[in-house]
């Protein structure tokens, strides 16, 4: 992020190995922001998902920014190092935009969602070697893993200063979930769940809540010690909710299912963005809080599966204040808290397309109310297809 051409993407192995050169992190403007959104490739006719990247690959073969994922029905669209919301949506939002006309090319289209609501086929691995990898340590369950996310990363001055605000941004990940909630329908079934891919990678050996390091030094050791027991060859295995990226320089918050529209996901990192700015301003990492007791583990494990079966519908416990309020109340208490940052950033305009995201239950509800009326999935997916469409559409002319 020092650097004009640095990018925020991923399977750079030769920087994230860490066999191969020392864990060091490399500092960044804490203005810096990156986001990867991960969409799903459709069959034009059918909707259901296409494992096409291959062939839209070749309309990209040397663009850092547009990259196969782990399974072939995904791409993953990367925005390049950005200082500005302003500047991450339009990079995301161009980049999305020429996707699609190269998808169409393929009878192919986008849709942005957590799961696909009616698939049933196993997926296909990509043929990378990391993957390939990946996929003979994982077995099966490499084929079922067929969930889609919106991953954030944030400029950090220090390895340090990752680790304390990873441990302070840890209280609103439920929260985060609770907000980008889209993945409430999997295999042709209503799960109950507003987030159903959580439960879709608890099967995944390094998915879920990290632990709380209490400084830089002590995550690398625990990143040599995980490499020499063959649990972590390298940083990129490590999937948790919110890890650090010590090659890019950043802080990398994956909790969020993907976004149905460019907009929700820009707003989302414009919220994610002025809490980290609080959480820093207001020295909420300095605080002694890392100190964890298998009640607080506990109760933090059960936040996140709140979040993630009723959304903005859960209840959430405060541990720190020892008491149980709704899901909708965190999210108050947390915009008010962080208005006034918002304000500062000039955000204004994405903070009001959350809070009508959140008046209106988050996209889990706008599927529901799809299924209600036609109750067809394939409904569901036009719904989704045509929101996306009509976003980035909008905004072109």
């Amino acid at each position: 992020m020092i650097h004009a051409h640095k990018k925020f993407s991923r399977h750079h192995k030769s920087q994230d190995d860490v066999s191969s050169v020392p864990l060091i992190f490399q500092p960044s403007d804490i203005d810096s922001i990156g986001l990867e959104l991960e969409m799903q490739l459709l069959d034009k006719k059918s909707l259901d998902l296409n494992e096409g990247i291959m062939k839209l690959m070749e309309f990209y073969p040397d663009d850092d920014c547009i990259k196969p994922e782990f399974i072939q029905n995904t791409v993953e669209i990367c925005t390049p190092v950005c200082h500005t919301i302003e500047e991450l949506d339009r990079e995301l939002r161009l980049r999305v935009l020429d996707i699609k006309k190269h998808c169409d090319q393929l009878d192919m289209t986008l849709c942005g969602a957590g799961s696909h609501p009616f698939n049933r086929t196993l997926a296909t691995i990509t043929p990378m070697q990391p993957y390939l990898e990946q996929a003979a340590r994982e077995g099966f369950t490499s084929h079922t893993q067929i969930t889609f996310a919106t991953h954030v990363h944030l400029g950090m001055h220090s390895g340090d200063e990752a680790i304390q605000l990873m441990v302070a941004i840890k209280k609103y990940l439920p929260l985060l979930i609770a907000l980008s909630a889209n993945s409430p329908y999997w295999r042709g079934y209503d799960t109950n769940y507003a987030a159903y891919r959580h439960h879709v990678l608890a099967a995944t050996r390094s998915y879920g809540i990290p632990p709380s390091f209490s400084s830089w030094d002590e995550f690398v050791r625990f990143a040599n010690v995980t490499r020499k027991a063959q649990i972590f060859r390298t940083v990129n295995n490590i999937h948790w909710d919110i890890r650090p990226r010590p090659q890019f320089g950043s802080l990398e918050i994956r909790v969020m299912d993907a976004q149905a529209s460019v907009t929700d996901a820009v707003a989302l990192a414009a919220f994610i963005k002025a809490l980290v700015a609080w959480l820093r301003e207001n020295k909420q990492h300095d605080q002694s809080t890392t100190i964890t007791t298998p009640l607080s583990e506990w109760i933090t494990r059960d936040n996140h599966f709140q979040a993630a079966h009723y959304g903005l519908q859960a209840t959430y416990f405060d541990y720190e204040k020892d008491t149980t309020v709704s899901m909708l109340e965190h999210f108050n208490e947390s915009a008010l808290m962080i208005s006034t940052m918002m304000r500062s950033m000039k955000l204004e305009k994405y903070f009001d397309h959350i809070k009508k995201l959140v008046s209106a239950n988050g996209s889990v509800e706008f599927q529901k109310q799809v299924y209600r009326k036609n109750e067809s999935f394939h409904e569901v997916v036009a719904a989704l297809v045509e929101k996306l469409n009509k976003d980035i559409s909008w905004q072109a002319d």
